[in-house]
């Protein structure tokens, strides 16, 4: 459970530091949002060196189903775009391949 909390954490870091950077050069708004988005990328990386996994690469692989899904979930909290069919079964196939990566036995 705590994994799957700092994964979380780690995403709103990552789409939060990314959609600054969308802010700054996509939608001209103020270079200063550049600031709390290195910041918060920072913290994103700190983040995923924090969960049980032997190697960077497996964790990367489930971190990025979560990933997807907190994307989505920005796109609808943040953008006020519901995410449509696609999204949610795209979505729904990334998460049951990272739990597959997650849980299965090694």
């Amino acid at each position: 459970m705590k994994d799957i909390l700092l994964f979380l954490s780690a995403a709103v870091c990552e789409i939060f530091g990314c959609y600054t950077f969308w802010l700054y050069l996509r939608l001209n708004k103020s270079i200063y949002w550049v600031i709390p988005g290195i910041l918060s990328l920072m913290v994103f990386a700190f983040l995923l060196t924090k969960v049980q996994s032997e190697f960077a690469g497996r964790a990367y692989a489930v971190y990025g189903g979560i990933y997807i899904v907190s994307s989505l979930s920005w796109l609808y909290f943040v953008e006020n775009i519901p995410p449509d069919k696609w999204d949610i079964i795209g979505a729904s196939v990334c998460i049951i391949g990272a739990m597959i990566i997650l849980f299965m036995p090694r």
